[in-house]
Formats: C-alpha cells, sequence, structure tokens
C-alpha cells in the first residue's frame, strides 16, 4: 500500500465497526473500530496492511490511527452512548510520546466517569520494547477504568507478558486454528481459557465463519464473539438485537448436543466402573498386583492400552501392564515413580475417598504415545488406587474424545 497516498488522501479513510456479541446477552454489547480506505474506483480496501507494515514511517501510521480513532469515537459518541468501544493500537506505537496521545483523543469523546467503555486491544507478541515500560503505561490507562485486550493469542504468545499486563479480555482469533488445524491447537486453547480463568478474564473469540466455529467459541468458554458469521464490518451500527432469536436457537441446539455428550460421558464412565469391579471381585485373591493386573487387563482388552497401581501419595506400586502391537506386557521400571506432581492427582484421590466412586479425566495427550486418552482411576482398598488408561480407539468409537 502506498503509504504517501495515504496520507495526502486522509479524507478517504472512515472507520468502519464490527460489531462484538455477547454470549450471555445474545445482543451486540460493542464494536471493534476498524480502518478502511476508499480507492479511486470506489472500492473499499482494509488499511490492516499499512498499519503493520514497519518500513512505513512511525509518524504516518500514528497519524492515521489518530485521525481514524477522532472520527470513529465522534460518531460513536452521537450515535450509541453505552456501547463498548474496542480500539487496536500496535504497542510499539502506543508507547510514543508516552501514551499520551490516545488518552487524549479518548478523553476528548469520552467523559471519565465513562472510560471503563474503552478496550485497548494489543498483540503482545508484537512489542519490542522493555516490558515496564508498556505495564507502567496500561497500568496508568486502568487508573481510568479503561481495560485491555491481548489479542492473536496461540503459540508465538509470551505467558511473562501477559502474566504482568494482566489484560481483562484475552482475544482469541479462530482463523489460525482453522489454517493450522484444529487439532493442532486444542491444547494450546484449552491452555488459554485456563489463563483466562486464572487471571479473571474474559474469552473473546474472534474470526468465526461458521456456525460450527461458533458452537466451539461456546464450547470453549467464550463470552463474546465477532466474526462474519455474525456480522460484517460497516459504517453504521446495527441493531442490537439482530441475532437475539439465532442465537437463542443456535444455544439452544449447542446446549443440547453437549448435553448428549456429557450423558455419553457418565454411560462409559459406568460401564468402566461396572467392568472393573466385577473383575476386581474375581481376583481378590490373586496374591500380586502383576498378576491381578494381568488378569484385569484381558478383561479391558478393547478398552485400555495401560494398567498400573499407586498408593495415595501417588507412588507406583505395580509395574506398568502396557500393550504393545496387540499383547500386554510388563513394564517394571515403572514401579516406584511418583506421579503426586500431576495436576489434579491428590485432589482426585481425595474425591475418590470420600465419594467411594470412580473418576473419568478430561481427554488429553498421552506423554509416551501422543495419542489423545482419558484415565479411569479408582479405589482397590482403603489406600491403593487402580489407574486404567483408556485406548484412543476406544473413546473415538464411543464419540468420547472431545
Amino acid at each position: 500500500m502506498d503509504a504517501v497516498e495515504v496520507m495526502i488522501n486522509l479524507e478517504r479513510i472512515q472507520p468502519y465497526f464490527q460489531p462484538i456479541f455477547s454470549a450471555d446477552e445474545h445482543r451486540v454489547i460493542g464494536y471493534e473500530i476498524l480502518a478502511r480506505y476508499k480507492e479511486l474506483n470506489d472500492e473499499i480496501i482494509s488499511l490492516g496492511p499499512f498499519f503493520q507494515d514497519e518500513n512505513i514511517p512511525e509518524e504516518y501510521r500514528i497519524d492515521v490511527d489518530n485521525y481514524v480513532l477522532e472520527k470513529a469515537l465522534e460518531f460513536l459518541v452521537n450515535q450509541d452512548s453505552e456501547c463498548i468501544i474496542f480500539i487496536n493500537r500496535d504497542p510499539n506505537l502506543l508507547t510514543y510520546e508516552h501514551g499520551e496521545d490516545f488518552l487524549d483523543i479518548v478523553k476528548k469523546y469520552i467523559p471519565e466517569e465513562k472510560l471503563h467503555r474503552i478496550v485497548l486491544e494489543l498483540t503482545e507478541s508484537r512489542y519490542k520494547g522493555g516490558l515496564d515500560h508498556l505495564h507502567h503505561l496500561l497500568s496508568y490507562y486502568k487508573t481510568y477504568g479503561i481495560k485491555i485486550a491481548v489479542d492473536h493469542l496461540g503459540e508465538d504468545s509470551s505467558i511473562d507478558i501477559i502474566a504482568q499486563i494482566s489484560p481483562h479480555i484475552l482475544k482469541v482469533n479462530l482463523e489460525q486454528f482453522r489454517k493450522s488445524g484444529w487439532e493442532a491447537y486444542r491444547d494450546v486453547l484449552y491452555s488459554i481459557s485456563i489463563l483466562a480463568r486464572k487471571i479473571g478474564a474474559t474469552l473473546l473469540f474472534e474470526s468465526i465463519e461458521t456456525v460450527y466455529q461458533l458452537h466451539f467459541a461456546w464450547k470453549n468458554g467464550g463470552r463474546y464473539y465477532q466474526g462474519f458469521y455474525l456480522a460484517n464490518p460497516q459504517a453504521n451500527l446495527i441493531d442490537k438485537e439482530i441475532l437475539k432469536d439465532r442465537f437463542k436457537k443456535e444455544c439452544h441446539r449447542f446446549i443440547l448436543a453437549e448435553k448428549r455428550k456429557l450423558e455419553r460421558i457418565f454411560s462409559i464412565k459406568n460401564e468402566i466402573q461396572e467392568k472393573i469391579q466385577e473383575l476386581l471381585a474375581k481376583t481378590k485373591k490373586t496374591p500380586l498386583y502383576t498378576e491381578q493386573l494381568k488378569t484385569i487387563a484381558a478383561g479391558l482388552n478393547n478398552i485400555s492400552f495401560r494398567l498400573y497401581v499407586c498408593d495415595e501419595d501417588g507412588f507406583q506400586l505395580s509395574p506398568n501392564i502396557f500393550k504393545k502391537d496387540g499383547s500386554w506386557i510388563v513394564q517394571h521400571e515403572y514401579r516406584e515413580k511418583n506421579w503426586s506432581w500431576r495436576p489434579y492427582f491428590l485432589e482426585n484421590i481425595m474425591k475418590m475417598r470420600n465419594d467411594k466412586r470412580g473418576i473419568l479425566s478430561d481427554s488429553y495427550n498421552d506423554i509416551e504415545t501422543g495419542e489423545t486418552i482419558r484415565t479411569f482411576s479408582i479405589a482397590i482398598n482403603e489406600k491403593d488406587y487402580l489407574f486404567v488408561d483408556v485406548s484412543y480407539d476406544f473413546l473415538y468409537e464411543n464419540d468420547a474424545i472431545y
């Protein structure tokens, strides 16, 4: 994009507004400000490449950013006095002139008591300066009630920067998930959702282009959504209630589908528990855990690929009974290893002790095999616990991988 052409034709630049929808209200709660440029042939193009081109002088990009922001805020304050306003800023340019330009423009149009309506979006992975400088600037903005969002989260994101910024919103771009494959990013997204819950941040999913992606965002804890499937960016605001009925119907479908899957998980859990209890009862008189586990493994041949016994402190009392090339083998080297460092291990031990029931874990990737599995665990006496790793094939056949 010709930077000089843009600078001498500022009147051709106009703000566009992409609606952001809320899962709990089923309505538009805010807009992200985007910059568009009208070419001589009346084609409207995005100025995104202009702002991302580091060969364009900083002053040019800052001037255009500020021009768009002023026009957008002037329009918004006359159209909607309550909507949340999402404003993108390059963190490297934001710190220019100590960030006063941005704050001065915002305060020019939004009263200080209403600055909680402003959400400042930053891509932390693009930031090249000192973290302390950015942290102090954002802390200063927060004193006015301005919220901070970190966008384009993914494998390149820095947990250190996110933790220090302490954003109010974590923004996930589903476009990178679609390009790289949902499975490849599933665990990254799970980590992001855990991080959001731990730091008290809200998840916003952008680039939603299909109902499947909307379901994916809903299922993974998204409170806010935006994307072409919901509404395109445009020069004017839309009716806040425009998708309320559709949202309600689609959420109802999501809820029904999720209930069916959860019912299936509970059914599988009960099936495995009944089978194991039956096998445990038959092997009570078997003197050694190794021989007992071999018998149980044979009875779980179509369900499990690994079994072992630990005490309540996580020390492994038995070897692994592991299925390799269709046959069960004994792995003595795992005896006496300690697994209490694993997330939720001790918590699950306490649950099993108090509830007198087995536990089926969430799905996760096994460290050794790399496959998606679940683990069923159950008390076999007052101090010892049986762990049964459920195979991918069984989970897949029973629609229990998710």
